[in-house]
Protein backbone atom coordinates (compact mmCIF):
# COMPACT_ATOMS: atom_id res chain seq x y z
CA UNK A 1 0.00 0.00 0.00
CA UNK A 2 1.83 3.05 -1.04
CA UNK A 3 2.43 5.95 1.86
CA UNK A 4 0.46 8.56 1.94
CA UNK A 5 2.51 12.15 0.57
CA UNK A 6 5.23 13.03 3.44
CA UNK A 7 3.92 16.18 5.44
CA UNK A 8 6.18 19.19 6.17
CA UNK A 9 6.79 18.55 9.66
CA UNK A 10 7.12 22.57 10.91
CA UNK A 11 3.39 22.99 10.41
CA UNK A 12 2.45 20.35 13.09
CA UNK A 13 4.97 21.62 15.46
CA UNK A 14 3.55 21.56 19.42
CA UNK A 15 1.17 25.02 20.01
CA UNK A 16 2.02 25.72 23.67
CA UNK A 17 5.26 24.52 24.94
CA UNK A 18 5.48 21.83 27.85
CA UNK A 19 6.51 23.92 30.92
CA UNK A 20 6.40 19.85 32.71
CA UNK A 21 3.73 21.62 35.09
CA UNK A 22 0.82 19.54 35.41
CA UNK A 23 -1.74 21.96 33.82
CA UNK A 24 -5.52 21.78 34.32
CA UNK A 25 -7.48 20.15 31.74
CA UNK A 26 -11.28 20.26 30.80
CA UNK A 27 -12.80 17.16 29.69
CA UNK A 28 -15.95 17.03 27.52
CA UNK A 29 -17.28 13.62 27.20
CA UNK A 30 -19.86 13.18 24.43
CA UNK A 31 -21.36 9.53 25.13
CA UNK A 32 -23.01 8.94 21.82
CA UNK A 33 -21.56 6.16 19.07
CA UNK A 34 -22.79 4.88 16.01
CA UNK A 35 -22.32 1.15 16.82
CA UNK A 36 -20.85 -0.08 19.90
CA UNK A 37 -17.67 -1.72 19.75
CA UNK A 38 -16.86 -5.31 21.21
CA UNK A 39 -13.72 -4.78 22.85
CA UNK A 40 -15.47 -1.37 24.68
CA UNK A 41 -16.14 -1.13 27.88
CA UNK A 42 -16.19 3.19 27.88
CA UNK A 43 -19.70 4.88 28.65
CA UNK A 44 -20.87 5.06 25.07
CA UNK A 45 -24.42 4.45 24.07
CA UNK A 46 -25.78 3.91 20.78
CA UNK A 47 -29.08 5.87 19.93
CA UNK A 48 -31.00 5.00 17.08
CA UNK A 49 -32.93 8.48 17.18
CA UNK A 50 -31.15 11.75 16.70
CA UNK A 51 -29.85 13.33 19.74
CA UNK A 52 -31.54 16.65 20.75
CA UNK A 53 -27.94 18.49 20.44
CA UNK A 54 -29.16 21.97 21.43
CA UNK A 55 -30.81 20.56 24.66
CA UNK A 56 -27.06 18.68 25.63
CA UNK A 57 -25.28 21.74 24.86
CA UNK A 58 -27.12 23.77 27.66
CA UNK A 59 -26.95 20.67 30.47
CA UNK A 60 -22.87 21.13 29.26
CA UNK A 61 -22.80 24.49 29.78
CA UNK A 62 -24.96 24.74 32.77
CA UNK A 63 -22.60 21.46 34.69
CA UNK A 64 -19.77 23.60 33.55
CA UNK A 65 -21.17 26.71 35.69
CA UNK A 66 -21.20 24.22 38.52
CA UNK A 67 -17.92 22.71 38.42
CA UNK A 68 -16.29 25.91 38.13
CA UNK A 69 -17.79 26.78 41.66
CA UNK A 70 -15.93 23.62 42.17
CA UNK A 71 -13.06 24.70 40.72
CA UNK A 72 -12.17 27.89 41.56
CA UNK A 73 -10.59 30.80 39.07
CA UNK A 74 -7.98 28.39 36.48
CA UNK A 75 -6.08 29.17 33.34
CA UNK A 76 -7.02 26.27 31.28
CA UNK A 77 -3.80 24.46 29.48
CA UNK A 78 -5.64 21.70 27.50
CA UNK A 79 -9.45 21.13 26.16
CA UNK A 80 -10.30 16.84 25.39
CA UNK A 81 -13.78 16.11 23.69
CA UNK A 82 -13.64 12.98 24.11
CA UNK A 83 -16.69 10.04 23.99
CA UNK A 84 -18.33 7.97 22.69
CA UNK A 85 -17.68 9.50 19.38
CA UNK A 86 -17.41 13.26 19.52
CA UNK A 87 -17.20 13.73 15.50
CA UNK A 88 -20.63 12.95 15.64
CA UNK A 89 -21.35 16.55 17.15
CA UNK A 90 -22.43 19.31 14.59
CA UNK A 91 -19.54 22.16 14.67
CA UNK A 92 -22.17 24.03 16.23
CA UNK A 93 -22.14 22.13 19.01
CA UNK A 94 -18.48 21.69 19.70
CA UNK A 95 -18.17 25.87 18.94
CA UNK A 96 -20.77 26.54 21.93
CA UNK A 97 -18.96 24.01 24.16
CA UNK A 98 -15.54 26.01 23.53
CA UNK A 99 -17.07 29.08 23.66
CA UNK A 100 -18.37 28.17 27.05
CA UNK A 101 -15.12 26.77 28.66
CA UNK A 102 -13.38 30.26 27.85
CA UNK A 103 -16.65 32.03 29.80
CA UNK A 104 -16.25 29.98 32.72
CA UNK A 105 -12.27 29.43 32.87
CA UNK A 106 -9.34 31.68 31.61
CA UNK A 107 -8.49 29.93 28.23
CA UNK A 108 -5.26 31.33 26.67
CA UNK A 109 -5.01 31.24 22.70
CA UNK A 110 -2.82 28.40 21.43
CA UNK A 111 -3.77 25.76 24.13
CA UNK A 112 -4.06 22.40 23.11
CA UNK A 113 -7.84 21.59 22.09
CA UNK A 114 -8.57 17.73 20.98
CA UNK A 115 -10.68 15.92 19.48
CA UNK A 116 -12.07 12.26 18.97
CA UNK A 117 -12.88 11.25 15.80
CA UNK A 118 -13.99 7.98 13.95
CA UNK A 119 -12.59 7.19 10.51
CA UNK A 120 -16.38 6.66 9.56
CA UNK A 121 -18.08 9.79 10.91
CA UNK A 122 -15.07 11.83 9.08
CA UNK A 123 -16.47 14.38 6.56
CA UNK A 124 -13.72 17.75 5.77
CA UNK A 125 -16.84 19.85 5.93
CA UNK A 126 -17.17 19.01 9.74
CA UNK A 127 -13.63 18.43 9.77
CA UNK A 128 -13.41 22.08 8.75
CA UNK A 129 -16.29 23.16 10.77
CA UNK A 130 -14.09 21.79 13.84
CA UNK A 131 -10.96 23.54 13.15
CA UNK A 132 -12.90 26.74 12.58
CA UNK A 133 -14.75 26.25 16.21
CA UNK A 134 -11.35 25.98 17.88
CA UNK A 135 -9.89 22.30 17.67
CA UNK A 136 -6.95 21.84 16.78
CA UNK A 137 -5.94 19.00 17.24
CA UNK A 138 -7.46 15.60 16.14
CA UNK A 139 -7.33 11.72 17.89
CA UNK A 140 -8.64 9.19 15.26
CA UNK A 141 -9.91 5.98 16.26
CA UNK A 142 -8.25 3.75 13.30
CA UNK A 143 -7.44 0.75 15.26
CA UNK A 144 -5.76 -1.55 12.64
CA UNK A 145 -4.66 -1.47 9.27
CA UNK A 146 -6.35 -4.66 7.71
CA UNK A 147 -9.76 -4.85 6.70
CA UNK A 148 -9.91 -8.58 8.58
CA UNK A 149 -9.26 -7.14 12.07
CA UNK A 150 -11.57 -3.85 11.41
CA UNK A 151 -14.60 -5.89 11.32
CA UNK A 152 -13.23 -8.16 13.82
CA UNK A 153 -13.00 -5.27 16.02
CA UNK A 154 -16.12 -4.05 15.40
CA UNK A 155 -15.21 -1.17 13.02
CA UNK A 156 -17.96 0.77 10.77
CA UNK A 157 -14.81 1.94 8.35
CA UNK A 158 -12.63 -0.22 6.41
CA UNK A 159 -8.39 0.93 5.77
CA UNK A 160 -9.77 3.15 3.03
CA UNK A 161 -11.95 5.06 4.91
CA UNK A 162 -8.89 5.46 7.77
CA UNK A 163 -6.40 6.59 5.39
CA UNK A 164 -9.07 9.29 4.08
CA UNK A 165 -9.64 10.61 7.48
CA UNK A 166 -6.18 10.47 8.29
CA UNK A 167 -5.06 12.85 5.31
CA UNK A 168 -7.92 15.18 5.77
CA UNK A 169 -6.63 15.32 9.67
CA UNK A 170 -3.01 16.36 8.38
CA UNK A 171 -4.52 18.77 5.90
CA UNK A 172 -6.58 20.31 8.20
CA UNK A 173 -5.72 20.37 11.55
CA UNK A 174 -2.10 21.71 13.26
CA UNK A 175 -1.28 18.28 15.21
CA UNK A 176 -3.33 15.27 14.50
CA UNK A 177 -2.70 11.14 16.52
CA UNK A 178 -4.55 8.15 15.77
CA UNK A 179 -4.97 4.87 17.61
CA UNK A 180 -4.18 1.27 16.95
CA UNK A 181 -4.89 -1.93 18.78
CA UNK A 182 -2.67 -5.06 19.28
CA UNK A 183 -2.19 -8.25 20.59
CA UNK A 184 -5.11 -9.07 18.70
CA UNK A 185 -5.87 -13.08 17.86
CA UNK A 186 -3.37 -14.92 16.11
CA UNK A 187 -1.22 -11.70 15.60
CA UNK A 188 2.74 -12.41 15.22
CA UNK A 189 5.18 -10.09 15.92
CA UNK A 190 6.45 -9.93 11.75
CA UNK A 191 2.34 -8.92 11.46
CA UNK A 192 2.17 -6.24 13.94
CA UNK A 193 5.88 -4.43 13.17
CA UNK A 194 5.04 -4.60 9.53
CA UNK A 195 1.46 -2.91 10.23
CA UNK A 196 3.49 -0.60 12.89
CA UNK A 197 6.02 0.60 10.26
CA UNK A 198 2.79 1.52 7.73
CA UNK A 199 1.02 3.19 10.49
CA UNK A 200 3.92 5.65 11.29
CA UNK A 201 4.60 6.35 7.40
CA UNK A 202 1.21 7.98 7.60
CA UNK A 203 1.59 8.99 11.21
CA UNK A 204 2.50 13.08 11.79
CA UNK A 205 3.73 13.48 15.57
CA UNK A 206 2.26 11.11 17.87
CA UNK A 207 0.18 7.91 17.89
CA UNK A 208 -1.55 5.91 20.85
CA UNK A 209 -0.61 1.94 20.64
CA UNK A 210 -2.77 -0.21 22.76
CA UNK A 211 -2.95 -3.39 23.69
CA UNK A 212 -5.95 -5.32 23.44
CA UNK A 213 -8.10 -6.33 27.12
CA UNK A 214 -10.64 -7.93 27.64
CA UNK A 215 -12.75 -6.30 29.89
CA UNK A 216 -15.74 -7.55 31.63
CA UNK A 217 -19.05 -6.55 30.38
CA UNK A 218 -18.03 -6.65 27.01
CA UNK A 219 -19.26 -9.26 23.93
CA UNK A 220 -15.61 -10.50 24.18
CA UNK A 221 -15.53 -10.97 27.44
CA UNK A 222 -18.13 -13.85 27.16
CA UNK A 223 -16.55 -14.81 23.98
CA UNK A 224 -13.19 -15.39 26.00
CA UNK A 225 -14.71 -16.74 28.72
CA UNK A 226 -16.17 -19.56 26.56
CA UNK A 227 -12.97 -20.10 24.88
CA UNK A 228 -13.95 -18.83 21.67
CA UNK A 229 -11.85 -15.57 21.80
CA UNK A 230 -8.36 -16.40 22.41
CA UNK A 231 -5.85 -13.58 23.20
CA UNK A 232 -2.16 -14.14 22.89
CA UNK A 233 -0.74 -15.49 26.45
CA UNK A 234 1.98 -13.42 28.65
CA UNK A 235 4.99 -13.83 26.91
CA UNK A 236 3.65 -13.31 23.16
CA UNK A 237 1.79 -10.26 24.73
CA UNK A 238 5.61 -9.01 25.92
CA UNK A 239 7.14 -9.76 22.89
CA UNK A 240 4.75 -7.16 20.76
CA UNK A 241 5.29 -4.67 23.62
CA UNK A 242 9.01 -4.90 23.12
CA UNK A 243 8.60 -4.55 19.20
CA UNK A 244 6.46 -1.83 19.91
CA UNK A 245 8.95 0.15 22.08
CA UNK A 246 11.84 -0.55 19.25
CA UNK A 247 10.18 0.41 16.71
CA UNK A 248 8.79 3.56 17.91
CA UNK A 249 12.10 5.04 19.01
CA UNK A 250 13.96 4.13 16.14
CA UNK A 251 11.54 5.71 14.13
CA UNK A 252 11.48 8.87 15.95
CA UNK A 253 8.25 7.95 17.54
CA UNK A 254 9.33 6.82 21.40
CA UNK A 255 7.39 6.36 24.06
CA UNK A 256 6.96 9.20 27.00
CA UNK A 257 4.12 7.13 28.60
CA UNK A 258 3.56 3.32 28.59
CA UNK A 259 1.15 3.19 25.39
CA UNK A 260 1.73 6.95 23.81
CA UNK A 261 4.28 7.83 21.31
CA UNK A 262 5.33 11.05 20.20
CA UNK A 263 8.28 13.37 18.06
CA UNK A 264 9.80 15.37 21.31
CA UNK A 265 7.74 18.21 21.82
CA UNK A 266 4.70 16.80 20.39
CA UNK A 267 3.19 14.70 23.25
CA UNK A 268 -0.59 15.20 24.62
CA UNK A 269 -0.65 17.82 26.46
CA UNK A 270 -4.26 16.86 28.15
CA UNK A 271 -3.01 13.21 29.10
CA UNK A 272 0.12 14.65 30.60
CA UNK A 273 -2.67 16.64 32.89
CA UNK A 274 -3.80 13.38 33.90
CA UNK A 275 -0.40 11.36 34.51
CA UNK A 276 1.38 13.90 36.16
CA UNK A 277 -1.79 13.75 38.66
CA UNK A 278 -3.32 17.97 37.49
CA UNK A 279 -6.60 18.94 38.36
CA UNK A 280 -8.99 18.48 35.59
CA UNK A 281 -12.74 19.43 35.46
CA UNK A 282 -15.22 15.96 34.32
CA UNK A 283 -18.08 17.45 32.16
CA UNK A 284 -21.01 15.03 30.68
CA UNK A 285 -22.17 12.01 31.44
CA UNK A 286 -19.90 9.18 32.78
CA UNK A 287 -17.09 12.19 33.32
CA UNK A 288 -14.67 11.97 36.30
CA UNK A 289 -12.56 15.10 37.49
CA UNK A 290 -9.66 15.97 39.73
CA UNK A 291 -10.18 19.46 41.66
CA UNK A 292 -7.95 20.79 44.50
CA UNK A 293 -9.79 22.55 47.26
CA UNK A 294 -7.18 24.23 49.86
CA UNK A 295 -4.82 21.43 50.76
CA UNK A 296 -7.72 18.49 49.67
CA UNK A 297 -8.54 17.53 46.07
CA UNK A 298 -11.91 16.41 45.34
CA UNK A 299 -12.72 13.43 43.11
CA UNK A 300 -16.30 13.74 41.31
CA UNK A 301 -17.98 11.61 39.02
CA UNK A 302 -21.12 12.11 36.69
CA UNK A 303 -24.01 10.17 36.26
CA UNK A 304 -23.07 7.37 33.44
CA UNK A 305 -26.54 7.52 31.58
CA UNK A 306 -27.01 10.01 29.14
CA UNK A 307 -31.27 10.57 29.73
CA UNK A 308 -30.42 10.35 33.03
CA UNK A 309 -27.94 12.78 33.53
CA UNK A 310 -29.56 15.25 31.47
CA UNK A 311 -32.39 15.11 33.64
CA UNK A 312 -29.98 15.81 36.68
CA UNK A 313 -28.53 18.38 35.46
CA UNK A 314 -31.78 20.22 34.11
CA UNK A 315 -33.02 19.79 37.73
CA UNK A 316 -29.96 20.19 39.55
CA UNK A 317 -27.46 22.06 37.69
CA UNK A 318 -24.87 19.08 37.54
CA UNK A 319 -25.07 15.84 37.53
CA UNK A 320 -22.32 14.71 39.91
CA UNK A 321 -23.20 11.90 41.41
CA UNK A 322 -19.64 11.54 43.97
CA UNK A 323 -17.83 14.46 45.39
CA UNK A 324 -15.01 12.83 47.27
CA UNK A 325 -12.63 13.94 49.44
CA UNK A 326 -9.64 12.20 49.20
CA UNK A 327 -6.51 12.30 51.81
CA UNK A 328 -3.30 12.65 51.54
CA UNK A 329 -2.61 8.63 51.13
CA UNK A 330 -5.30 8.60 49.02
CA UNK A 331 -3.48 11.14 46.61
CA UNK A 332 -0.20 9.87 46.97
CA UNK A 333 -1.63 6.25 45.65
CA UNK A 334 -2.92 8.07 42.40
CA UNK A 335 0.14 10.35 41.75
CA UNK A 336 2.24 6.80 42.01
CA UNK A 337 -0.09 4.80 39.64
CA UNK A 338 -0.19 7.73 37.31
CA UNK A 339 3.34 9.05 37.47
CA UNK A 340 4.63 5.83 37.08
CA UNK A 341 3.17 5.26 33.31
CA UNK A 342 5.23 8.30 32.32
CA UNK A 343 8.86 8.08 30.85
CA UNK A 344 9.80 10.79 33.13
CA UNK A 345 8.71 9.01 36.37
CA UNK A 346 7.55 10.33 39.59
CA UNK A 347 8.54 13.49 41.63
CA UNK A 348 9.65 12.20 44.60
CA UNK A 349 9.21 15.17 46.72
CA UNK A 350 5.73 15.51 46.03
CA UNK A 351 4.85 11.49 46.51
CA UNK A 352 6.69 12.07 49.95
CA UNK A 353 5.10 15.34 51.15
CA UNK A 354 1.64 13.62 50.23
CA UNK A 355 2.38 10.08 51.59
CA UNK A 356 4.34 11.58 54.75
CA UNK A 357 6.98 9.26 54.26
CA UNK A 358 10.08 7.64 52.60
CA UNK A 359 9.55 4.74 50.43
CA UNK A 360 10.16 1.47 51.74
CA UNK A 361 14.09 0.52 51.16
CA UNK A 362 14.15 -2.87 50.99
CA UNK A 363 11.24 -2.80 48.66
CA UNK A 364 12.42 -0.30 46.42
CA UNK A 365 15.83 -2.02 46.70
CA UNK A 366 14.59 -5.40 45.60
CA UNK A 367 12.91 -3.56 42.36
CA UNK A 368 16.38 -1.26 41.50
CA UNK A 369 17.93 -4.56 42.13
CA UNK A 370 15.63 -6.62 39.63
CA UNK A 371 16.05 -3.50 37.00
CA UNK A 372 12.05 -3.00 37.24
CA UNK A 373 12.57 0.50 38.29
CA UNK A 374 14.99 3.25 38.58
CA UNK A 375 16.24 6.82 39.95
CA UNK A 376 16.53 10.01 37.51
CA UNK A 377 19.44 11.51 39.92
CA UNK A 378 17.80 12.60 43.75
CA UNK A 379 14.08 13.64 42.53
CA UNK A 380 12.50 11.49 40.49
CA UNK A 381 11.58 7.51 40.23
CA UNK A 382 10.44 5.74 36.99
CA UNK A 383 9.72 2.07 35.50
CA UNK A 384 12.25 0.73 33.36
CA UNK A 385 11.09 -1.09 30.10
CA UNK A 386 10.95 -4.29 32.17
CA UNK A 387 9.02 -2.59 35.15
CA UNK A 388 6.65 -1.57 32.00
CA UNK A 389 5.25 -4.82 31.88
CA UNK A 390 4.39 -5.91 35.08
CA UNK A 391 3.52 -2.09 35.92
CA UNK A 392 0.36 -3.24 38.14
CA UNK A 393 2.79 -5.10 40.65
CA UNK A 394 5.40 -2.71 40.71
CA UNK A 395 3.06 0.51 41.81
CA UNK A 396 1.41 -1.95 44.02
CA UNK A 397 4.86 -3.00 45.58
CA UNK A 398 6.05 0.49 45.86
CA UNK A 399 2.48 1.94 47.73
CA UNK A 400 3.01 -0.44 50.49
Amino acid sequence: MDTLEQPNLTRYAALLADTGEPGFGVYVHWPFCAAKCPYCDFNSHVRHQPVDQERFTAAFLKEMATVRQLSGPKTVTSVFLGGGTPSLMNPSTVAAILDGIGKHWHMPDGIEITMEANPSSVEAERFRGYRAAGVNRVSLGVQALNDRDLKFLGRLHDVADALKAIKLARDIFPRMSFDLIYARPNQTVDEWERELKEAISYAVDHLSLYQLTIEEGTPFFGLHKAGKLVVPDGEQSALLYEATQEITAREGLPAYEVSNHARPGAESRHNLTYWRYGDYAGIGPGAHGRLTRGSMKIATATERKPESWLDLVERDAHGMLDQEQLGYEEQADELLLMGLRLKEGVDLARWQQLSGRDLDPKREEFLLEHGFIERIGNSRLRCTPSGMLILDSVVADLAC
